[in-house]
């Protein structure tokens, strides 16, 4: 498996969960405590992390498939970006799972000079 592949579910994990808790807070802003101006932050940032959910979606099930996940771990994972922080735990876990892949990988590689 290619470094590649983990490095992309790793920014875009990030980057989901990051949005998703604004949005969170945005929306605890704008419907619990009636605060104003939340009403364009919400939106804004709930398109964005609805985009961008998309992609991490594609790159968590790619990396799903070359990891070889049972299919039960992998729905997790793609959920992952629903959930409030749930995100940060899921690409900690998935990426010490994932690193010694890669590193059996480089180390099967013939050197080149």
């Amino acid at each position: 498996m290619k470094k590649s592949v983990l490095t992309r579910y790793r920014v875009m994990a990030y980057v989901t969960a990051v949005l998703l808790v604004l949005l969170t807070v945005g929306v605890i802003g704008k419907r619990l405590l009636h605060l104003d101006g939340f009403d364009s932050f919400v939106t804004v940032v709930g398109i964005a992390h609805g985009w961008l959910y998309v992609l991490y979606l594609i790159f968590a099930f790619d990396l799903g498939n070359k990891m070889k996940m049972p299919v039960g771990r992998q729905l997790w994972v793609l959920i992952a970006g629903t959930i409030p922080t749930a995100a940060f735990f899921v690409e900690r876990k998935v990426t010490r799972e994932a690193e010694p892949l890669i590193a059996g990988k480089t180390d099967a590689e013939p050197a080149t000079a």
